[in-house]
C-alpha cells in the first residue's frame, strides 16, 4: 500500500503511441486523482491514437515481485522507461528526483485502448484471503487508490528507442499542450508484459485448483490432460524471454508443440460446452431437477471436487496460457513492422481473442444457469427422508448455487493499470495488468 502523506507530489507523463493533435487540456498544474481519470477519459475521446498515463510512486517497503516478470536493465522496456525519465529531468524539477532512483511506475491505459486487447482479458484477481481485496502494491485495504496526492504533469520529454531495434516515433507530439509525449515502443511493451504477467497469474491460479480437485478423484486422464498443458510453460516462457529481449523465435523453442497442445485443449473445452448446453437445453423448464438427473451430464457437480468442476479449471488454464501465447504473436507482429508497432499489436492480439472470448463466455452462461436451478427431492417410496437425505440436499443446493458467484457475462471494460517496479541499477519488474 502507498502512503501518499510521505509523498504529496506524484510526477505524471501523458504517452501517445503515435503523432496525434489534441486540444490543451492537460495544463501545467497539480491535479487530483478524480482529474487524472477525467483527463484520461478526455484524451482518449478526443485523440486518434491511444493515449496514455505514467505515474511515478516511491517504491513499498515490502513488494511480492514473484507475481510480476522480471526485466533486466538493457530490456527495451527497462531502457525506454529509463530514457523517458532522463530526458524528463532535464526540464522538469518534478522528474528529476526519479531519474536515478528506484520508483513504482503506474501506467494507465484508457478503456477505449483496453478493449481492444479482448473483452475479458483483463480481471480483477481476488488476493487470498481477503475477500474484495484486488491485488496490486498501489491499493489500500479497501482495493481503491488513496487520492492525497498532487499529480503533476511532465512536460518537453521524448522517450526514445524501439521495439525489434527499429527507429519508432519519439519526441513531442504535435499537440496543443507540451506535455503529451510520443513514446509507442514504451506503451506497447508495458502492455505486452502486464497482460503477459496477467495470463500466467491465472495459470497459477487454475494449476492449483485442478491440483486439488485431482488429488480427490485419481483421474489419470485428467491428470494427463493437466501435465500436458503445464508443459507448455517452459516453452512460452522462453519465446516470452526472447522477444522481449527483441530476440527471433526458432523452431528449437518448442512453441509450435506447446501451441498444439493449448489448441487440442481448447478444442475440448469447446466440445465439452457443448454437451453442457445441450445437457441444460433438455431440462425443463421452471421445474425442479433432481440430483441425479444433474450429476448424469455434469459429474460432481453437488460436491466440493468432482469432474465437472476439474473440466472448468482445465478451460481456465489453457485460455490463460492461449492468451500469452497471442500476446507474444502480437509483439512479433509488431516489431515486424515497427513504423506502425501500436497498430500491429492490437490487431493481431484482437483477432484471436473472439474464440476464447466466446468460449469463457458459454461457460459463464452454464454457470449462471446452473446455478439458478431448483434442485428436487429425490424419488422414494418412503414417506420421510433420512437425515443425511437431507443435508446432501441442502449442500447440494448450497454448492450448485455458489457456481454463479463471481462470475461475469460481457463485463464492461474499464481503463487497464500496468505496474512496473523499477530499481536503482535500472531493472524492472511488471506486475499483472489489474482493471484501473
Amino acid at each position: 500500500m502507498i502512503d501518499y502523506r510521505k509523498k504529496a507530489t506524484v510526477p505524471v507523463w501523458t504517452l501517445a503511441t503515435g503523432d496525434v493533435r489534441v486540444p490543451a487540456v492537460t495544463g501545467d498544474e497539480p491535479m487530483t486523482a478524480e482529474r487524472l481519470a477525467e483527463l484520461r477519459g478526455v484524451l482518449a475521446a478526443l485523440a486518434n491514437e491511444p493515449i496514455a498515463t505514467l505515474e511515478v510512486h516511491p517504491l513499498p517497503g515490502k513488494l511480492d515481485r514473484s507475481r510480476g516478470i522480471p526485466l533486466d536493465a538493457v530490456s527495451p522496456l527497462a531502457q525506454n522507461l529509463s530514457q523517458l525519465v532522463t530526458q524528463s529531468a532535464r526540464s522538469s524539477s518534478t522528474a528529476a528526483a526519479t531519474a536515478a532512483g528506484e520508483g513504482l511506475f503506474r501506467m494507465v491505459v484508457p478503456a477505449k485502448v483496453a478493449a481492444q486487447f479482448g473483452q475479458g482479458i483483463v480481471r480483477p484477481m481476488a488476493a487470498k484471503g481477503a475477500a474484495g481485496v484486488i491485488r496490486g502494491p498501489l491499493v489500500d485495504s479497501s482495493g481503491k487508490i488513496v487520492g492525497a496526492a498532487k499529480f503533476v504533469p511532465v512536460g518537453k520529454a521524448a522517450a526514445a528507442g524501439a521495439v525489434g531495434g527499429a527507429g519508432a516515433t519519439a519526441g513531442v507530439a504535435a499537440a496543443g499542450s507540451a506535455a503529451l509525449t510520443v513514446a509507442a515502443p514504451l506503451v506497447l511493451m508495458a502492455i505486452a508484459v502486464g497482460v503477459s504477467a496477467n495470463a500466467d497469474a491465472k495459470r497459477q491460479e487454475a494449476i492449483v485448483h485442478i491440483t486439488e480437485l485431482l488429488e480427490q478423484l485419481h483421474e489419470q486422464k485428467l491428470e494427463d490432460e493437466r501435465s500436458e498443458l503445464d508443459g507448455c510453460r517452459d516453452a512460452i516462457d522462453k519465446a516470452t524471454a526472447i522477444l522481449l529481449d527483441q530476440g527471433k523465435l526458432g523452431v528449437s523453442l518448442g512453441l509450435d508443440s506447446a501451441v498444439h497442445a493449448i489448441n487440442t485443449a481448447l478444442g475440448r473445452a469447446d466440445h465439452r460446452l457443448a454437451r453442457w448446453r445441450s445437457a441444460l437445453g433438455k431440462l425443463p423448464d421452471g421445474e425442479p431437477v433432481e440430483i441425479g438427473t444433474l450429476t448424469e451430464s455434469f459429474p460432481g457437480v453437488d460436491d466440493h471436487g468432482g469432474t465437472f468442476r476439474a473440466h472448468l479449471e482445465l478451460a481456465a488454464l489453457a485460455v490463460a496460457l492461449k492468451r500469452r501465447v497471442n500476446v507474444l504473436q502480437a509483439v512479433e507482429h509488431a516489431q515486424s513492422e515497427p513504423d506502425n508497432l501500436f497498430g500491429n499489436f492490437t490487431r493481431a492480439l484482437k483477432r484471436d481473442q473472439q474464440r476464447l472470448g466466446e468460449l469463457e463466455s458459454g461457460i459463464a452462461g452454464v454457470l449462471v444457469r446452473l446455478s439458478a436451478l431448483e434442485l428436487a427431492r429425490p424419488n422414494s417410496l418412503r414417506p420421510v427422508f433420512t437425515t443425511g437425505e437431507v443435508d446432501r440436499l441442502l449442500r447440494a443446493t448450497h454448492r450448485i448455487h455458489q457456481l454463479g458467484d463471481g462470475v461475469t457475462i460481457n463485463s464492461h471494460t474499464t481503463d487497464v493499470a500496468i505496474e512496473i517496479a523499477r530499481d536503482k541499477d535500472g531493472s524492472v519488474v511488471v506486475f499483472p495488468a489489474l482493471p484501473a
